[in-house]
């Protein structure tokens, strides 16, 4: 049997390749082969670790959110100042780079599936509500120190949510009237508009 470190990085692996083929090719035609051949690995390794492509797909769209976190948690490291996090914050979900495209497409895929699946939506639940947790943490943050407009924070941070989210879906679906560039400079509106020593 292989070794606690030794599976552990396999499993890392598998579920980095799960999200690619994911990202490819959605999750109705993912096939097992194609994630063992990404990895260059055999499906039974792959069934090893996650028996069904239930299993796997579950464990990755988990896997892509934990991902999608720890690559933004030096943003939450670094400002001290609500604004500039939050503004970092949102500039890292522009759907700009592979990574993050990749993400989103992993996203997306999530969504479609749990409109049919209580688990899946249970999962989003889950996740969903720590991201929105962590933007609502800001926007208090930023009211508390007089830097941004008064209001509900857990509807500010739906509100800046659901625009990212349904930005960042035009963007990749290759919006003539919507690209990353029109993104940023809409959410920049939108957080201007909070913002209260911004122009007006």
């Amino acid at each position: 049997m292989a070794r606690p470190s030794v599976e552990a990085e396999r499993r890392e692996q598998i579920l980095g390749a799960a999200c690619a083929v994911l990202a490819d090719v959605g999750f109705t035609a993912l096939r097992i082969a194609d994630v063992a051949k990404r990895v260059g690995s055999s499906t039974g390794t792959v069934h090893y670790y996650f028996p069904t492509k239930r299993d796997l797909t579950v464990a990755a769209f988990q896997w892509n959110f934990d991902r999608s976190l720890e690559r933004r948690q030096h943003i939450l490291d670094l400002h001290d100042d609500p604004r500039s996090e939050l503004r970092a914050f949102v500039e890292s979900y522009l759907p700009t780079d592979e990574v993050t495209i990749q993400a989103w497409h992993v996203w997306a895929e999530l969504w479609v599936e749990a409109l049919h699946d209580e688990d899946l939506a249970a999962l989003n639940e889950r996740v969903y509500g720590a991201w929105r947790q962590i933007v609502h943490r800001i926007i208090v943050d930023g009211q508390a120190a007089g830097h941004f407009h008064d209001g509900d924070a857990m509807n500010l941070a739906n509100g800046l949510i659901g625009l990212i989210d349904g930005l960042s879906l035009q963007v990749l679906l290759g919006s003539k009237d919507m690209d990353a560039e029109r993104m940023r400079a809409v959410c920049d509106e939108w957080l201007a508009a909070l913002d209260l020593a911004a122009p007006a």
